[in-house]
C-alpha cells in the first residue's frame, strides 16, 4: 500500500500525481486538492476551479482581485 503525502493514510487505492516535475501520493482528491491548488491571494481559499490571474497572482474570482486593486480581470462565463 502507499501512504498519503497530507494524511499519512496508508491506502490501498492510493495515487500519484506528477506537476512541475514532483510526484506525490495522495489517498483522496481532498489531500490532492489541499496539497496542489492554488490559494486566492484575497481570501486565502483554494482555487480549484479556472481563477483569474494577473502578473503570476491568482484570484478564485474577479471580485477577489478587484478588492485588492487588481483591475480589468473578469470571471469566465
Amino acid at each position: 500500500m502507499a501512504k498519503c503525502d497530507v494524511c499519512g493514510n496508508d491506502y490501498d487505492k492510493a495515487f500519484t500525481v506528477t506537476s512541475a516535475n514532483r510526484t506525490m501520493t495522495f489517498d483522496s482528491f481532498e489531500c490532492a486538492v489541499h496539497a496542489l491548488a492554488p490559494v486566492c491571494g484575497h481570501c486565502g481559499c483554494k482555487v480549484v476551479g479556472h481563477g483569474v490571474e494577473q502578473a503570476g497572482r491568482i484570484f478564485c474570482c474577479a471580485h477577489c482581485a478587484k478588492h485588492d486593486g487588481v483591475a480589468g480581470l473578469k470571471d469566465r462565463a
